[in-house]
């Protein structure tokens, strides 16, 4: 049993794209699965299956409720903002403490594999003084890093690394996701990354339904990811 915390090198790189395919490939191997989507910013009750945590959870099987948003993500703000900007715009804030509670209850809770997602890239900042960063220090458990393939990803994937190195985070794998209408080719950005750090797994930006699967590289490559688990 484990459990994975998958974070980013920016805001919309493709985390909740990568983690929907992680919990689909991981059912589709017999395998139980859970996630959770601590903070959310820029979500519309309106739209909620549109939202990061309603693609989650229909990944997972379940209907994108609000009711079952709320138990995956307690903290929700409409603006699309920084997440402690999304909160001072609805007079609330963030406190650090409970979403790292929170998400160790969850990891208590596992019944096999747990998928944390955060909020934007590594280093938001959730209150004045500490970013998601601090949540992931806290959790000390292993990561997925999520890149995109946009032009400038490699020194942004690189630098977020050596954030998480100087800390002894854990790094299970690299995973770009492939940026819509880059002008980079896939396949070039995990081969820049990949000689500086391994393993590298390119995702193509393929929309996959809930019965579909992604291509058999990218099976094997998560295989990689969870053998061991």
């Amino acid at each position: 049993m484990t459990a994975i915390f998958i974070t980013g090198t920016g805001t919309e790189v493709g985390k909740t794209f990568v983690a929907a395919s992680l919990i689909r490939h991981l059912r589709q191997m017999g395998r139980t699965v859970e996630a959770i989507k601590p903070v959310v910013s820029g979500f519309d009750p309106e739209r909620a299956a549109e939202s990061d945590p309603g693609i989650l959870l229909q990944s997972l099987g379940f209907p994108a409720t609000l009711p079952n948003i709320e138990r995956i993500s307690p903290w929700r703000f409409r603006a699309a903002m920084s997440p402690d900007a999304a909160a001072r715009q609805e007079d609330r804030r963030i406190e650090v403490d409970e979403v790292v509670a929170f998400c160790q209850s969850a990891i208590e809770r596992r019944q096999q594999i747990l998928l944390i997602e955060g909020v934007g890239g590594i280093m938001v900042p959730l209150d004045q003084q500490r970013t998601v960063l601090d949540v992931m220090v806290a959790l000390k458990l292993p990561l997925i890093l999520v890149a995109g393939s946009y032009l400038g990803t490699i020194s942004h994937t690189l630098t977020a690394l050596d954030a998480l190195f100087r800390r002894d985070l854990s790094v299970l794998a690299i995973i770009v996701s492939e940026t819509p209408d880059s002008t980079v080719p896939l396949k070039e950005t995990v081969a820049a990354i990949t000689r500086f750090a391994e393993p590298v797994i390119g995702l193509p930006r393929q929309q996959l339904g809930p019965g579909e699967k992604p291509t058999m590289g990218t099976l094997a490559a998560f295989d990689r990811i969870f053998g061991s688990f």
